[in-house]
């Protein structure tokens, strides 16, 4: 008998696997250089020749399909209190660490290390978002720890490590720790005054908490920074999950998360039970100490987001490069070349305001004017790019057709991690109302932002209006709380294309003034104007395979 073949597979794609995430990312590539880290280029060269390897995509894949699972008791009925992730997520975290993403800007001193250290961080979130919270945190958490003497020799050598040393042991027995924080409550979110976790000195320099807290993630972490109501008011403190005769502190994991995204991620509820904490500073100042930590973790929140957008573009022009339909590749079709011109305008505006946002961090202890960019740019940019992301993600989702909507094209998960980094370390009204604060307490920052995008206003006319409409706008108190979301969202729009006007290719910056700025644009993207020069503008988005 003879059989004919019915399956062929024609018209497809090969899978985006085994090229650089960093050399192929022209806008990355120039931030590094611009903004004072030319000296990482090997360094990041190799963690982009390695996490677009094809099994190290796979382990992004594993690390979400094969979800933490919490275990609260052992077989005997005791109390464990610890959660189990498979293989990949490890894999994920051993090498993060030992590139230093938790740690390296602190332990280098070179000008531009947290410039190289947000690349690094970038280039590993397009591989899977998930292991990025423990790494961020931990990252946030070092400059408030090494500012407490007390604490200093205890924790900072493990925690600027560069070995990933999972499970719960004393710190004496580790050869790394990262950190976790517990600061929201049920009845709080983001209001952490209204925290209800009490603190009790216990007459011996240590604290006894009782309380609970709505979100823990990263729960097996050696360590964490919490919020509590100590005698003198809302305080920070440093929490053991180990205390140092090897018992467990009363760290009580009620349940895991069912989360919407970050599922590798084992976000937790945790009940304090008299657990032992240390004191950070002063009683009553637990606000100045998180304040200085979140401006990190919200870069990272812009970071993650960027990271997300440049993946999507990356999927959706090579699979326009490959796909073909009424006779011509989709990447050949003036349509598709708008869609895709549009997302990568968007997605090149987001990574350079970040780069500049980590720069400020670079340089703000030196220099009033980084200082005042790194906390209102930092607010300015997590607002914005946060929110500019699940739009995003979806429209490059729709560029595969139907294969972006399956798991395997790795576009439904960005899409389900997108959300999160506009909810995290504050939501998009907390950080609106943040900068408005910053403005009232400290006018001169306003100014500083202005001098910040001047010398661009003069090289575009377009953006000088929009500068000059602003300024206009901000000065009108009244209103101010109203319509502070879109007050930011100008701020966001103007500070993009004052960097894509200074720094980036000039197409990209005349599409981005043209529809961002003046308006020559529609409600969703691929509706660029007309002249705009989409080819040079994919040239500088696509990535190719090497192999």
């Amino acid at each position: 008998m003879e059989y004919h073949t019915t399956h062929t597979v024609s018209n497809q794609p090969p899978p985006l696997v085994n090229y650089n995430l960093f050399t192929q990312d022209t806008a990355l590539l120039e931030s590094v250089v611009r903004e004072g880290a030319g000296w990482a280029q090997e360094r990041l060269s190799e963690i982009g020749a390695f996490a677009g390897r094809e099994e190290v995509i796979a382990w992004g894949y594993d690390a979400n399909t094969h979800e933490p699972v919490l275990h609260t008791y052992d077989r005997y009925g005791r109390r464990l209190d610890e959660v189990s992730y498979h293989p990949a997520y490890h894999h994920l975290m051993q090498h993060a660490v030992a590139w230093g993403m938790h740690a390296s800007s602190w332990r280098d001193d070179r000008p531009g290390s947290q410039v190289a250290r947000a690349a690094a961080f970038y280039l590993f979130a397009q591989v899977e978002s998930g292991h990025g919270c423990p790494i961020s945190m931990t990252h946030a958490a070092i400059p408030v720890l090494r500012r407490q003497a007390a604490l200093v020799e205890d924790w900072l050598p493990g925690l600027l490590s560069l070995e990933y040393d999972p499970g719960l042991r004393p710190v004496r027995e580790k050869k790394g720790l990262l950190c976790g924080m517990g600061m929201t409550e049920k009845q709080g979110g983001s209001d952490v005054r209204s925290n209800t976790t009490r603190a009790v000195p216990d007459g011996n320099g240590a604290y006894a908490l009782t309380g609970h807290k709505w979100f823990c993630s990263a729960p097996m972490s050696d360590v964490f920074l919490v919020l509590a109501q100590a005698p003198g008011g809302l305080s920070c403190f440093l929490l053991p999950r180990v205390l140092p005769d090897g018992t467990k502190n009363r760290f009580l994991l009620q349940r895991l998360k069912d989360k919407l995204g970050n599922r590798s991620n084992a976000s937790s509820e945790v009940e304090f039970d008299q657990t032992r904490a240390i004191l950070i500073g002063e009683e009553g100042r637990g606000v100045r100490s998180i304040v200085e930590m979140v401006n990190f973790t919200r870069l990272d929140c812009v970071l993650g987001t960027a990271a997300l957008m440049r993946q999507a573009v990356a999927q959706a022009t090579h699979h326009a490069a490959y796909r073909s339909a009424f006779g011509r590749h989709l990447l050949d079709q003036p349509l598709m070349q708008n869609v895709l011109a549009d997302l990568a305008i968007e997605s090149e505006a987001a990574t350079l305001l970040a780069m500049r946002l980590a720069r400020a961090c670079d340089q703000a202890e030196s220099s009033e004017q980084e200082q005042l960019i790194k906390r209102i740019g930092t607010a300015i940019g997590k607002y914005w790019v946060t929110k500019r992301g699940p739009v995003h993600v979806a429209e490059a989702l729709e560029c595969l057709g139907g294969n972006g909507y399956v798991e395997e094209s790795i576009m439904p998960r960005l899409y389900r991690e997108a959300p999160v980094n506009s909810i995290w370390e504050g939501s998009g009204n907390v950080n609106a109302l943040d900068l408005l604060r910053v403005f009232a307490k400290e006018p001169q920052s306003l100014e500083r932002f202005f001098e910040e995008i001047s010398p661009a206003c003069k090289a575009d006319a377009r953006l000088d209006v929009a500068s000059k409409w602003l300024q206009r706008q901000l000065a009108d108190p009244q209103m101010l709380e109203w319509r502070a979301r879109y007050l930011v969202e100008q701020m966001a729009l103007v500070l993009q294309g004052a960097l894509l006007v200074q720094h980036s290719h000039a197409a990209v910056a005349d599409a981005f003034c043209a529809t961002r700025l003046e308006g020559d644009w529609g409600r969703a993207f691929g509706t660029l104007p007309r002249g705009v020069d989409a080819k040079a503008i994919l040239e500088r988005a696509r990535p190719e395979r090497e192999s």
